[in-house]
């Protein structure tokens, strides 16, 4: 990139990054087709946003069972099914918490955990939650496999739907792969993660730990701050969040945020201190660089600058505001260590929630699946 051009990239991202080039808009369009999509669908659910003075109606409504088969997406759920999955879920975290944690309620059952995208933390967290109720668990290895030897997905879904599964756990680097594995076998399938479509279990997991903290969702602010246009989490907890009826803001430089976001009921802001302004929640993404096509940011000091949290910057937050970050965190570009690692931090117990919520959420699909034969 030349002297000229970086200078020009630079001035642009001081005042809100307007720089667009070809391979961005690109990107900006074909990600802007899923969001819009999400908000089509909402709209058909009527998922209406809950106000605090209708909480009480929502725990009068509390659900006995949950009817799905599978956990593709927070859109496909009803604001009384994510809460019921919340409720069973704060019940786990107690049995992670006692010193004899393994459970026996899915003895005989096998779960598979299916990642054709590398994972630390959201594998080992499925992996735990599976044996802590007492499930077989297979970690099947992508970059060993079949897959690479050119066999198709359909083909893996096959193979894999004839070894009797009880329950595959599946990541996929493609939106709307999880849900086509899902229609050809016989198991419940919980979507991991695909492309920028949605990560489920983030969100419910983040929701616990808000819950947990704050009592409620209705009635807070969330701010979700960095990159948006990649974030398949980002995309799950906005309409999580609106579902409970919070105030969702999204922060970020016009080159990470997808066209058409507003139509999730989310306000916009490209200034990080005006956004920040009275939020009861700062949720921090990561720059996903290996899915940036282009010259999205000019640097990564200066993204820092503008959309990194740091103390002086979180004083523009409420002062008992709570810090998360899905992980991995990227110390320095979008976070710094200072309040990464602050009181105000609750990165750790957003961890331990994800084994919570995924414990209850396999428990709930395996109580379904025995329930109907």
């Amino acid at each position: 990139m030349g002297l000229g051009r970086t200078i020009k990239l630079r001035n642009e991202f001081a005042i809100g990054f307007k720089f667009s080039e070809k391979s961005s808009t690109t990107l900006f369009q074909r990600h802007a087709n899923l969001f819009e999509t999400s908000s089509i669908h909402l709209r058909k659910r009527i998922f209406a946003p809950i106000r605090t003075s209708d909480m009480n109606t929502l725990e009068n409504a509390a659900l006995s069972s949950f009817g799905q088969k599978h956990l593709l997406g927070i859109a496909e759920l009803s604001p009384q099914e994510i809460q019921f999955l919340l409720d069973r879920a704060n019940e786990a975290v107690s049995v992670s918490r006692q010193r004899e944690k393994k459970k026996s309620v899915l003895r005989g059952r096998t779960q598979i955990n299916l990642f054709f995208e590398a994972s630390t933390r959201t594998q080992s967290s499925f992996e735990l939650a599976g044996k802590r109720l007492g499930a077989d668990v297979m970690n099947m290895s992508v970059s060993s496999s079949s897959v690479k030897k050119g066999e198709t997905l359909i083909d893996t879904a096959m193979t894999l739907n004839a070894m009797q599964p009880d329950l595959l756990v599946v990541r996929h680097q493609s939106a709307g792969a999880v849900e086509l594995l899902a229609n050809k076998v016989g198991c419940s399938v919980i979507n991991a993660g695909d492309g920028a479509h949605e990560h489920p279990t983030q969100a419910l997991l983040d929701a616990l730990t808000i819950q947990r903290s704050k009592n409620s969702i209705a009635g807070l602010t969330v701010a979700i701050c960095g990159d948006i246009l990649h974030s398949r989490v980002a995309r799950s907890n906005i309409i999580l969040l609106n579902a409970l009826g919070a105030r969702v803001k999204v922060i970020a430089p016009s080159t990470l945020l997808p066209a058409g976001i507003d139509r999730l009921g989310v306000e916009v802001y490209r200034d990080m201190n005006e956004g920040l302004k009275d939020c009861d929640v700062v949720m921090m993404l990561r720059l996903q660089r290996e899915r940036m096509t282009g010259a999205l940011i000019p640097s990564i000091r200066e993204y820092f600058h503008f959309y990194g949290l740091d103390a002086k910057r979180l004083e523009c937050a409420k002062p008992d505001a709570l810090v998360m970050h899905p992980g991995p965190m990227n110390r320095g570009v979008e976070i710094a260590s200072e309040i990464a690692d602050g009181p105000q931090s609750v990165i750790e117990t957003q961890v331990e929630m994800g084994v919570a919520v995924r414990m209850a959420v396999i428990e709930i699909l395996m109580e379904n699946r025995g329930s109907n034969g």
